[in-house]
């Protein structure tokens, strides 16, 4: 089957945030990550049969999408998981922010990178943690981490790592290498590792393989509370549902008996459309990675091709990270808005000032017109 990734989908009309954001306005929202594509069939499928069943109650896991979700770790991530480590979380921010909040006790220390999705810089803060940062660096042609620095901003109150991966922003699959490092730090010293990896099913560089973090060793296995969710792969992220992997038998139950506290339980909806996608819609996906790989080929040209832009070659996800610092262009969020083209500014990623992140997961039509928007504006047409 041929999906139609290029048919344009009139959302003004709406109340997606994306883009209600700009309502009554003459804008192409590039900005959060939040797709322009139709949900795979089957996915659309399973959730119009939960509306004709026409209860909409409490739910619990079904057993098949539990099945599902074993078989995809192992067959993807090359790792054989024990139904009991998965707790089902309504999305992956209310994750992190339980990590924070089940390790170590509080005004103890939380150390992540920067620029960081946002989300990163909140939960240790709302799980009373002190908060260290330290900036990725730009090696090779790739941002990576800094490990020198990492051991630098390690003390004895450090208790947890938040590690992103594939990276947002930025776009880096973390090597091998890279990650056993990583490890090997935090193992050292005790500290737990809390592993975002819910891109890792959007591969640009077809040269690179996502690693769970976790599979290296059992000692990583051990340090490592990993999220991952169905919902930025294919465009479902407004249904809440994603999950924990947890080896350690003390921290999962700890998790486990807080997240209804804090957080909803996932709807019948999210459960459905999450098994519709993970066994049905492989098809969906892998067109859909095509499609993204033209669109991230067309705008790492297009940005490049400005002056004193720079973008960096994406490993993975549909979020370009760029460099504008050498533009020059005082209030350039604003001035692309008045030309008709909303992004993230740089500084929505903390310590990111400088740059800003584009969506190009996008039908090519809006991306082609959005970028002749910011020729006008940039004087190049």
């Amino acid at each position: 089957m041929t999906y139609d990734f290029d048919e344009v989908i009139d959302r003004t009309q709406t109340d997606s945030v994306k883009w209600k954001r700009y309502a009554g306005k003459d804008i192409i929202p590039l900005w959060v990550a939040d797709m322009d594509f139709k949900a795979a069939p089957p996915i659309l499928d399973a959730l119009d049969k939960v509306t004709k069943e026409g209860i909409i109650g409490y739910w619990q896991v079904p057993d098949e999408l539990v099945e599902v979700t074993l078989k995809r770790l192992e067959e993807k991530h090359n790792w054989k998981v024990p139904k009991e480590w998965l707790v089902w979380l309504p999305g992956m921010v209310p994750g992190l922010t339980l990590t924070c909040m089940c390790v170590g006790d509080e005004d103890d220390e939380v150390i992540t990178t920067v620029p960081i999705y946002g989300p990163f810089m909140k939960a240790p803060i709302a799980a009373k943690k002190k908060l260290v940062k330290v900036p990725m660096k730009e090696e090779n042609n790739r941002w990576t981490l800094d490990f020198e620095a990492i051991k630098v901003a390690i003390t004895p109150r450090t208790r947890v790592f938040m590690l992103c991966n594939p990276y947002n922003p930025g776009g880096t699959v973390f090597t091998k290498e890279e990650l056993q490092t990583l490890v090997d730090i935090c193992v050292a010293n005790n500290i737990v590792i809390c592993a975002d990896e819910i891109h890792c099913d959007l591969i640009l560089d077809e040269t690179k393989n996502h690693i769970s973090i976790a599979t290296l060793s059992p000692e990583a296995e051990k340090h490592t509370v990993t999220l991952l969710a169905p919902s930025k792969t294919f465009n479902i992220a407004g249904l809440g549902c994603s999950f924990a992997v947890i080896p350690d038998d003390e921290l999962r139950a700890k998790y486990a008996s807080m997240r209804y506290i804090l957080e909803p339980m996932v709807s019948a909806y999210g459960y459905y459309a999450a098994l519709a996608a993970y066994r049905d819609s492989e098809e969906w996906h892998q067109e859909l990675l095509t499609y993204l790989r033209k669109n991230h080929e067309y705008i790492l040209k297009e940005m490049n091709g400005f002056k004193g832009f720079k973008m960096l070659p994406l490993e993975a996800t549909y979020l370009a990270w760029i460099d504008v610092r050498e533009a020059g262009i005082e209030n350039l969020a604003q001035k692309l808005e008045d030309a008709g083209v909303g992004i993230s500014e740089g500084e929505m990623f903390f310590d990111g000032k400088g740059f800003i992140r584009l969506n190009f997961g996008t039908p090519m039509s809006l991306l082609v017109e959005a970028v002749d928007r910011m020729k006008k504006v940039l004087e190049l047409k």
